[in-house]
């Protein structure tokens, strides 16, 4: 559905974007995470057809964004960080207006407005002015108007900043809820809203992709454990390291030299629980405590990010 191919893109001598490559296929919702100046808004902008990349493409439903921008267009409703809004129209007026812009067939509109409206929670603001809703509301307004023509393709930047704990939880549902029946590329510096609803994330640094994988990822046959063995680690570590289904040990320290603690990388959860248990009988050893480990989006984000050169 979307597609960056080797897009680069130069301000001078200032490279904002390089040789970016990724697709997002119909239905996903990717996360497009990177710290200030990473790139985010500039391949947002690019993709949203607003700035021209200096090398590469991208193309939308086949459809490259400049070469024949009126037809990939028409499928993305873009939530900008800032919101353009006209504070005098009111909620009708303005969703109207965005329905004419992205050429709704006239007598739909009404219809079409009332159905955006039922899903983004706008109904009984319709009649209201924009200057007189709350920042939740004018967000949920914005989400509306990127939904005005069914387009099949949503990008959110910061689609939950400035707003309370109960607002952001009102837009996170909002935006689970379109999941599936679009295409989501969502930018948050709230590295939780990503990975509450995120199917994948992408992660941008100096301009280049450092990291794209799966959320929740029901294939991955990866798992972490915790270990700790009543014995020294400078006995139980190499045995653990002799495992099959182990791929990687990491020693953590702790205050009593006598135990081992540990994190183990395997390649199947079950096969390597029946191999520590059959090493640490045979050793005649007690295992304290066996717990699994999971890596949380910062810590992907930290070790993606860790160095700042570029």
């Amino acid at each position: 559905m979307i597609s960056f191919d080797h897009v680069s893109k130069r301000y001078g001598t200032l490279n904002a974007l390089q040789d970016v490559a990724f697709s997002v296929p119909k239905g996903q919702v990717l996360g497009l995470l990177g710290q200030n100046g990473a790139g985010k808004t500039t391949a947002m902008n690019i993709l949203t057809g607003c700035l021209a990349p200096t090398s590469g493409s991208v193309s939308i439903g086949g459809n490259d964004i400049i070469l024949h921008p009126r037809e990939a267009k028409r499928m993305i409703g873009y939530l900008p960080e800032i919101v353009p809004m006209y504070d005098e129209m009111t909620v009708r007026a303005y969703l109207r207006f965005a329905c004419e812009l992205k050429e709704v067939e006239r007598k739909a509109i009404p219809a079409h407005v009332e159905a955006v409206a039922e899903k983004t929670g706008l109904s009984d603001v319709l009649d209201r002015k924009i200057s007189n809703l709350s920042k939740g509301y004018r967000q949920r307004t914005g989400v509306a108007q990127a939904l005005c023509g069914t387009p099949e393709v949503i990008v959110l930047d910061e689609p939950t900043a400035g707003l309370d704990p109960r607002q952001n939880s009102e837009m996170r549902q909002l935006i689970l809820s379109l999941a599936g029946e679009h295409t989501i590329l969502f930018s948050s510096h709230i590295l939780s809203e990503v990975q509450a609803v995120c199917s994948r994330v992408i992660i941008l640094h100096h301009g280049k992709v450092i990291c794209d994988r799966l959320l929740h990822d029901p294939y991955s046959r990866e798992h972490k454990m915790r270990v700790v063995v009543d014995c020294p680690k400078e006995k139980l570590l190499p045995a653990l390291r002799q495992l099959q289904s182990t791929r990687q040990v990491e020693p953590e320290k702790n205050s009593d030299p006598a135990l081992t603690q540990a994190v183990l990388t395997v390649d199947d959860g079950g096969l390597a629980e029946r191999e520590l248990f059959t090493l640490l009988c045979a050793l005649q050893t007690p295992l304290l405590r066996l717990s699994p480990v999971e890596d949380s989006l910062e810590d992907v984000f930290l070790r993606a990010t860790m160095d700042e050169t570029p």
